[in-house]
């Protein structure tokens, strides 16, 4: 890679190279034991997760999806999604800030050239992170960019300006998505403190309010010739590079449910009164309640093991990317983002539902899992999931090829 990137050698500590999905998974837990205890404080006072994001580096676990041959672990699908869903659960946040990264790490993976693989995959496992300028307001639809990326010399110049950049702020690589001279999309890892990146801290978002979503304004950008993958190609032919994104979205949500899911159990344990009219002297033996937290738990059940059903079709399609493999995990990926997303959101109202209105208090900040599951469920809407999966049984339309699916 050009010698111009070498400036960025991590001034983090070198990352932990995690050997086992076990481990992953133990350390997933463990970090995630932390983050829950100031999450609700974070999320009232917008405190954003610098260090939680450094420890989250150091662990290895943004390295777990690095190829084998690249010196990494290599994880499953089903094991990605669920430490996803470990971290969200935690706080939403921070289950969702890497989203972006894992995506990144799948389409070098699929499109990025030997040196490019070599020299980014190693920057992952020593620690780096990137983040995502990807999405942009006031286009025809969101799969429309209005940024563009031209060359200059044996580079590239990036102009434009991106809305929704979830994790740039605590990134070290700012990953640039533009469409070139022919409308085709690039993708392009520029280092954090590049002259022309303006990134501004300007999220406001009801819900999940610390992943740092704010603007980057990119002006006259230089981009090195070698830190260009063409991603457009990740959509001309079959790939798992949407299956994989829309997992962690998965994932994300999943962790969502079970934080509500939980917070209802100890609140109507500990705090509620029963119904007047329920004969009970306890609202955790009022015959109702148990009914709807069996309900909610039943359909978490569903939505784990759906989620874990779509991950090793994943991994099927990652080891052999034929169309056939590749649209049974967009199929089994959208059956589990349609459960995660539904069950997000039934969670988080059943949570107030059954705990009553002293559930309410400002000062509980339990209303935070309710918006953070309102806002991420907002990504990649779920009635267009009905619509692919129906047309493909109904009609045998092949489900599109893009980053939603």
């Amino acid at each position: 890679m050009n010698a111009q990137l070498h400036h960025l050698n991590s001034t983090h500590p070198q990352a932990t190279l995690l050997e086992t999905e076990q481990q992953a998974l133990a350390v997933a837990r463990d970090l995630a034991a932390r983050f829950a205890s100031t999450a609700s404080d974070r999320d009232s006072e917008r405190q954003l997760p610098f260090a939680e994001m450094d420890a989250l580096s150091q662990s290895g676990l943004l390295a777990i999806t690095v190829p084998e041959e690249y010196g990494g672990l290599d994880v499953s699908n089903t094991v990605l999604a669920e430490i996803t869903a470990i971290l969200a659960q935690a706080d939403g946040s921070i289950g969702q800030i890497p989203q972006n990264h894992f995506y990144i790490l799948e389409a070098l993976r699929v499109d990025g050239s030997e040196e490019q693989k070599r020299y980014f995959f190693g920057r992952v496992l020593a620690g780096d992170r990137f983040g995502n300028a990807l999405s942009e307001r006031g286009t025809k639809t969101v799969g429309h960019y209005n940024t563009r990326i031209t060359r200059d010399g044996p580079g590239y110049r990036i102009n434009g300006r991106k809305f929704y950049s979830t994790g740039v702020l605590f990134a070290d690589w700012v990953t640039v998505f533009a469409l070139d001279e022919n409308d085709k999309l690039v993708m392009a890892f520029v280092p954090k403190g590049t002259e022309g990146v303006d990134v501004i801290d300007d999220w406001d978002g009801f819900g999940q309010r610390t992943t740092g979503s704010g603007t980057t304004v990119l002006n006259n950008v230089y981009v090195n010739a070698d830190c260009a993958v063409f991603h457009h190609k990740g959509f001309e032919r079959p790939t798992t590079i949407g299956s994989v994104g829309q997992i962690i979205h998965a994932g994300i949500d999943l962790g969502i449910a079970r934080a509500a899911f939980a917070e209802t159990l100890d609140f109507v344990r500990t705090k509620s009164r029963p119904w007047m009219d329920s004969g009970v002297e306890r609202a955790s033996d009022d015959p109702l309640t148990i009914a709807r937290i069996g309900q909610i738990a039943i359909r978490l059940e569903a939505a784990t093991a759906t989620l874990e059903r779509a991950g090793r079709k994943v991994d099927a399609a990652q080891v052999e990317t034929t169309e056939k493999k590749v649209v049974e995990a967009t199929l089994a990926v959208a059956a589990a983002k349609v459960l995660t997303t539904e069950i997000a959101i039934e969670a988080t109202n059943t949570l107030f539902e059954l705990a009553g209105t002293a559930s309410v208090k400002l000062d509980l900040n339990l209303d935070r899992h309710w918006r953070n599951a309102r806002t991420h469920t907002l990504h990649d809407p779920v009635r267009w999931k009905y619509h692919v999966v129906g047309n493909y049984h109904l009609n045998d339309v092949i489900p599109p090829k893009n980053g939603a699916l």
